[in-house]
């Protein structure tokens, strides 16, 4: 079985919101299961293709600040 994950998020996220897409990223953190790891992945990649390099930068400064918070 030759299975798209990433194709598949995306088909089960397509024409959502931006209030549905928020669900969707609250509800996967707030619950912390290892599966909605994948989704978020790429929701973050869809993100980061959409994004400027001032955006890009912005993301970089957080995620730097928020990896340094947990060690």
């Amino acid at each position: 079985m030759d299975l798209n994950l990433r194709k598949a998020i995306l088909d089960n996220v397509s024409g959502n919101n931006a209030d549905q897409l928020q669900e969707t990223i609250v509800d996967a953190i707030e619950n912390g299961e290892e599966k909605m790891l994948p989704g978020l992945g790429v929701l973050f990649e869809l993100i980061w293709k959409e994004s400027n390099e001032t955006d890009r930068q912005e993301m970089l400064a957080a995620l730097e600040k928020g990896v340094q918070q947990t060690s």
